[in-house]
């Protein structure tokens, strides 16, 4: 079994992870920004009893990161296995958000994540074995309008690991993705209204789909399951798309051109809603929800 220390573990995919591959065997090291303001891994690992250790850890501090590793390399002798997971993810048109927002989302979800793998490199280099695991997303292939901030930080992850996948391979080292599509985790509860005064109305159709589907509660504990199969080589793949949505988002975009892809953006609500019922979602009740009154 081995050793994994996991990003962002206070609720969703990360805290799933930890629980599940802790009941699996492995000895489990997981880490969040502020452990006292996330009791509920720590309760569930003493009732338990599993082998998880809490640890906190910023991805977004170079000392915070160094630090964290430097920890589980004290007490466990080496990382086998990092899972990269801490990530933000805001929506918003181009133009109306904030500098600031951009900057985190990439400080968070791009350099969060090349910050732990450069910590852990150098243990897996030497000793020629090791995985890196990135929860990425289907953002990082689709890109759809009013998620750009998201979806530039998941891209940028998806060229960063395919370059790292091709240094590292010939020491020993596997580097896989994971491309979640819509996931029942807190992060849909944190979605933003559309702004009031915005220019950008059309916005609301992205805040309605990722609603409907997460009305379809597909669980954290899915990716959690792909985590394991890829330690267990019963998937052998570079990217891994999963959730209900994943491989069928994946899919349609890849039949399509960009210049269709990008003009689809354009056509009314109902042409809209029409195409969102042919993929078996409902999203005239959220779409109402999230519409911009004048």
């Amino acid at each position: 079994m081995s050793t994994i220390l996991i990003t962002g573990c206070s609720t969703g995919i990360g805290f799933a992870a930890a629980e599940f591959l802790a009941r699996s065997g492995h000895t489990v090291y997981a880490t969040m920004r502020n452990p006292q303001r996330s009791p509920e891994l720590a309760q569930l690992t003493k009732q338990n009893n599993l082998p998880i250790t809490i640890l906190p850890m910023d991805v977004d501090s170079d000392e915070s990161v160094k630090s964290a590793v430097a920890e589980v390399v004290a007490q466990a002798g080496q990382v086998d296995v990092l899972v990269n997971n801490a990530g933000i993810g805001p929506t918003g048109a181009v133009e109306e958000v904030s500098m600031d927002v951009f900057q985190a989302v990439m400080q968070t979800n791009y350099f969060g994540t090349l910050r732990c793998i450069q910590a852990v490199l150098p243990g897996m280099r030497k000793r020629r074995s090791g995985c890196i695991i990135t929860i990425s997303s289907v953002a990082g292939k689709l890109y759809s309008p009013f998620h750009s901030a998201y979806c530039a930080s998941k891209a940028a992850v998806e060229a960063l690991s395919e370059s790292l996948a091709g240094e590292v391979g010939p020491l020993g080292i596997r580097v896989a993705l994971i491309q979640p599509g819509v996931i029942d985790t807190p992060i849909i509860d944190k979605l933003e209204e559309v702004p009031a005064q915005t220019n950008y109305p059309n916005q609301a159709r992205l805040l309605a789909y990722l609603k409907t589907s997460a009305g379809q509660h597909v669980p954290a504990s899915v990716v959690a399951e792909v985590i394991q199969d890829i330690l267990t080589g019963e998937r052998s793949g570079f990217r891994n798309p999963t959730g209900a949505d994943g491989p069928v988002l994946l899919g349609w975009r890849a039949a399509l051109t960009d210049e269709d892809w990008i003009a689809s953006a354009g056509v009314d609500d109902e042409t809209w809603i029409a195409g969102m019922a042919q993929m078996g979602m409902d999203v005239r009740p959220q779409l109402a929800a999230f519409a911009v009154v004048k």
